[in-house]
């Protein structure tokens, strides 16, 4: 009889702990009618997101997507008030004008899939949604918004302007658009399979996604990826293109990778920076009404430069003679400041995912300290206090704001809900302007 009890007791301590490793399965979320307003209106959660990035790199194992380092991460970005994560798995191309993406990145295929799948029940076990995105890497470099399988090379002016542009047939980008099926549907197979709540089927694909050419593949892949999964699809576009994007109406929500410039010269002032963050909540709402479809950023970052807000897409790596000293932390946090600001107030807007942090959180060697993550760093307060404000697509939301005038003590358009251990100093941090004498505006 001690035996069978004692066995009992066993099975239900072995059961117990398999409850407990057994990944959550979240609800699916509900499709949003066709109307800018829609968001809000099906009543979805704002999305308060943290891009988690791969190790990139083989040479760094056991500490990538769906390991315990992993998991530290995910509990950081919790800690920062994120209730989404988005995951990054990578294909591989050779260059801008080769068509086969190999789906094998740092690690066969099979292992990919498998950690990323990891990652995501990892994510929701802590109660978080999760976006997936799969992005595509460039071997020999270049930008994937400029593929144009087998043309001639381009050639380009300083300034990045084009003297003169290669183009691919429409038979080749419909070769690189079979490719690109394969690979997409591979991950939207692993998004099905692990509960996905949003999925990005493509990353910055410009040449392609504002091009008449492989017009029918391109509209026949989302129709192809929603017979597989049935959660919510995006595209991330880039944000200079997203007007031209021809595939909008196939989208649930449509996708900005926002590295929006703020101002058009270096050495920006504060209130010239949140002027330009106006601009980008304009852009936001007139592109939520003309297609009528609510907008988030798949991606929005800053690096800690100087002049981050200037040219917000430049790569860490590619900025040349910088050195540690050179950090700026000042300017990314009021980057993110003016950026936010507006867009927090749109009740089109459904949030934004914050480029980047990584899978190892203890891992400084993915980024030049001058990177994207914000970490450690100013801009954290900056993120911790968007993430911890009701957004205009929440519904009501209180005239006050530590992001927007708010924070000079003068009346803003939503309240920055105070968080334990915070208090007056990390207020302070928060404040782009010296406090004011004159007292602050009662809290609702």
């Amino acid at each position: 009889m001690r035996r069978i009890v004692a066995l009992t007791a066993a099975t239900l301590v072995a059961g117990a702990a398999l409850a407990a490793e057994e990944p959550r399965r979240p609800p699916p979320l509900p499709r949003p009618a066709s109307h800018a307003g829609a968001w809000r209106d099906a009543g979805l959660p704002a999305i308060r997101g943290m891009t988690i990035g791969p190790i990139e790199n083989a040479l760094h194992p056991g500490v990538g997507y769906g390991s315990a380092a992993c998991g530290r991460a995910l509990d950081r970005a919790i800690e920062l008030g994120a209730t989404w994560v988005a995951l990054t798995p990578f294909g591989r191309m050779w260059s801008t004008r080769t068509a086969s993406v190999d789906l094998s990145f740092e690690a066969p295929f099979e292992e990919n899939r498998e950690a990323v799948g990891r990652a995501i029940d990892q994510a929701h076990a802590r109660g978080l949604r999760v976006m997936l995105v799969p992005h595509l890497w460039l071997e020999a470099g270049g930008w994937r918004g400029e593929l144009e399988p087998w043309a001639p090379p381009d050639v380009k002016n300083e300034d990045g302007s084009y003297m003169y542009r290669g183009r691919a047939a429409s038979a080749s980008l419909a070769e690189l658009a079979r490719s690109y099926r394969t690979f997409a549907l591979a991950w939207a197979d692993v998004a099905e399979a692990h509960h996905v709540e949003l999925l990005s089927a493509g990353v910055e694909l410009r040449s392609w996604t504002t091009s008449a050419r492989a017009n029918a593949e391109l509209h026949q892949l989302f129709a192809d990826v929603r017979a597989r999964y049935h959660g919510l699809v995006t595209y991330s576009a880039n944000w200079d293109d997203v007007d031209d994007v021809v595939a909008l109406r196939e989208l649930d929500v449509i996708g900005i990778n926002a590295f929006y410039p703020l101002a058009d010269k270096p050495l920006a002032s504060r209130a010239e920076l949140r002027e330009g963050g106006a601009r980008v909540a304009a852009k936001v709402r007139a592109l939520a009404e003309s297609w009528g479809k609510p907008v988030m950023f798949t991606e929005v970052g800053y690096t800690t430069r100087p002049d981050p807000a200037l040219r917000p897409w430049e790569w860490p790596d590619s900025m040349k003679g910088l050195k540690p000293s050179d950090e700026n932390e000042e300017a990314q946090a009021d980057a993110y400041r003016g950026v936010l600001a507006g867009v927090l107030d749109e009740p089109s807007f459904a949030g934004f995912f914050v480029w980047r942090q990584f899978a190892d959180p203890d891992d400084v060697s993915q980024e030049a300290s001058w990177g994207f993550p914000v970490v450690g760093k100013r801009a954290e307060l900056v993120v911790r206090d968007a993430f911890a404000t009701r957004f205009a697509v929440e519904g009501w939301a209180p005239p006050w704001s530590a992001l927007g005038d708010g924070a000079d003590g003068a009346p803003g358009v939503s309240w920055s809900y105070a968080r334990i251990g915070r208090g007056a100093v990390a207020r302070t941090l928060l404040e782009p302007y010296p406090p004011t004498t004159s007292p602050l505006p009662p809290r609702p």
